[in-house]
């Protein structure tokens, strides 16, 4: 096929961009920005004019004209070749974010060290980007809003993000098809930390369904024409529906809420009755013998023979939990006072606060020195005292160094309630590498939490590669809780390691890793990741009332030897 003028245009766009990010010659820079304005203007196209007279084209020039013929020779331009090698996928993708040019490229992927769209957005929640030259506050909002525009249109999201699109849809649904059932199932139902559809069963006639969906602009098309699937419009995520006769819709329901490896075990036991009529889920249950299984905890075939001695754990709650662990003041890169945030944490019921603001190395988040620090405890020792009962406590978020250090000497440690030890630099590491860091940070005697242990974002970036018995076993030997990091693009540790934590009585401690006190809520998502683990209310810190929080710092100080 050959190129079209749009396509030459955008090649010679992206060649002026990728110049100016790598540092080139600036003249040239401009001359392939001119030809891509020039060539996306043409009344004709290129590839019907003779090749001699590209360079007579005001705007083109001798070496732009080059590079068209060699477009139309070889698909491609050998400088652009060169440069896309070098550049990582994630900064490509940032140049196709509407308000993000070179010269902010460039700052973020060589000042800030953030090569992935997702670290990118992760940084603007975190109120990073105002930290340099260039990057207002205004700014920073307009680049997060286009990322979250660009990330909302790839195809999968994470569970916060289409939670309150499943719910709406769901409501019209049964509003407008009151004679119909509809019931949310699938990944979503499961709780799953990343979505890729949402899924209902109904007893609707698919082609009633299909006409009210495309009528409100629901969806934009149907994409089988033998099945309810749909493109939907909002989210652009796909919409599944999956028809059964009334006397099989709660089978249906149950079959759709379970990961394979379920299913597959539950089959094989021939635990249902293919003949029966069940009129909800927990007579499934009850017919096979069995404890109600709550869909989050349909994944692994073991949780059957659990349910069989009805030996299932009574799961945490969002309303068990107690506190904010884990949280980011103005002192170093939140958006809120210390004091805006106790009063937040005291209007949602909470009984105390941890802020755990970033340590001296983090100089990109204002990491606090030392001097700094003496001013903060002295400002939450006077909010105690106006606070009363509630209580603030101090904490740090040290970076572990390059050789698993915390960051500051232990003069200054002495000084913290809990240490939560986390990684934050040089995340390109092999196992080996992590692993080292991460073990003598559990080793420290400081570290009571270690924080978000693989460094992960959800949909953006995969983290550095652990060994998780070995981190868990270690923070077992060393009295150390697992972070379950519950800002929805972390969820780090991930749950399916979290039944070793439990088994290994390793507690877990459900943070939000706030910025302001709005992302207190996140601590709901750590909480839906943990119910899928099974874990309860007692195996996590951040439920434990008071009085049980102060006994367990009591621990972690005789730690210290202090």
């Amino acid at each position: 096929m050959t190129a079209d003028n749009s396509f030459i245009a955008d090649r010679f766009s992206l060649l002026a961009k990728l110049t100016d990010v790598h540092g080139g010659n600036s003249f040239k820079a401009k001359a392939y920005s001119a030809a891509a304005f020039t060539i996306d203007k043409l009344p004709q196209q290129l590839a019907e004019m003779p090749a001699e007279k590209y360079a007579t084209i005001k705007g083109i020039g001798d070496s732009a004209a080059k590079k068209i013929v060699e477009i139309f020779e070889k698909g491609e331009i050998a400088d652009l070749t060169s440069l896309i090698e070098k550049t990582p996928p994630g900064i490509l993708q940032m140049m196709n974010i509407k308000g993000i040019g070179p010269k902010k490229v460039t700052v973020i992927w060589k000042e800030m060290g953030i090569e992935t769209v997702g670290e990118l957005l992760y940084a603007c929640n975190e109120n990073r980007l105002t930290l340099y030259k260039g990057f207002g506050e205004k700014t920073q909002k307009s680049i997060q809003e286009a990322i979250e525009y660009f990330l909302n249109n790839i195809g999968s999201y994470l569970y916060a993000q289409v939670e309150k699109l499943a719910y709406e849809l769901d409501d019209k649904l049964k509003n407008n098809f009151s004679d119909y059932r509809f019931f949310i199932t699938g990944i979503f139902r499961r709780q799953m930390e990343t979505i890729d559809k949402l899924e209902w069963v109904t007893n609707a006639p698919a082609a009633v369904l299909q006409e009210y969906l495309l009528q409100h602009n629901f969806v934009t098309e149907k994409l089988d024409a033998a099945t309810s699937v749909f493109q939907g419009k909002e989210e652009n995520i796909l919409l599944y529906f999956y028809h059964a006769e009334e006397e099989k819709i709660f089978q249906r329901l149950f079959e759709t809420s379970c990961s394979d490896a379920f299913l597959e075990e539950w089959n094989k036991k021939e635990l249902t009755d293919q003949s029966f009529f069940y009129t909800s889920e927990e007579a499934i249950f009850e017919q096979a013998r069995l404890h109600y299984i709550p869909p989050y905890l349909r994944e692994t075939s073991s949780v059957i023979d659990k349910a069989a001695t009805h030996n299932l754990p009574e799961v945490i709650q969002p309303t068990d939990i107690k506190s904010i662990i884990h949280s980011h003041s103005k002192w170093s890169d939140g958006n809120n006072t210390i004091e805006e945030m106790a009063n937040a944490a005291i209007k949602l019921g909470l009984e105390y606060l941890v802020i755990s603001d970033h340590s001296k190395t983090a100089v990109y988040a204002n990491g606090l020195t030392a001097e700094r620090l003496k001013a903060q405890h002295a400002e939450i020792d006077e909010l105690n005292e106006k606070l009363k009962p509630f209580k603030i406590f101090k904490s740090i978020e040290s970076d572990i160094l390059g050789d698993g250090s915390l960051d500051y000497d232990d003069e200054v440690l002495v000084s913290f309630d809990i240490v939560i030890a986390s990684v934050h630099s040089n995340l390109k590491m092999n196992e080996e590498k992590a692993m080292m860091r991460l073990i003598n940070a559990i080793k420290n005697p400081f570290t009571s939490i270690l924080g978000h242990c693989t460094g992960r974002l959800l949909l953006s970036r995969a983290g550095y590669p652990v060994n998780h018995t070995a981190i868990i076993d270690a923070c077992a030997a060393h009295n150390v809780v697992v972070e379950l990091n519950a800002n929805p693009r972390r969820l780090d540790m991930d749950w399916r390691y979290l039944d070793y934590c439990t088994e290994k009585n390793v507690l877990i401690s459900i943070n939000p890793d706030a910025h302001s006190v709005n992302a207190f809520q996140h601590t709901k998502y750590g909480v839906l990741a943990a119910q899928k683990a099974g874990i309860t209310a007692a195996q996590n810190l951040s439920s434990f009332p008071l009085n049980a929080f102060e006994s367990f710092l009591k621990i972690q100080q005789a730690k210290r030897g202090r």
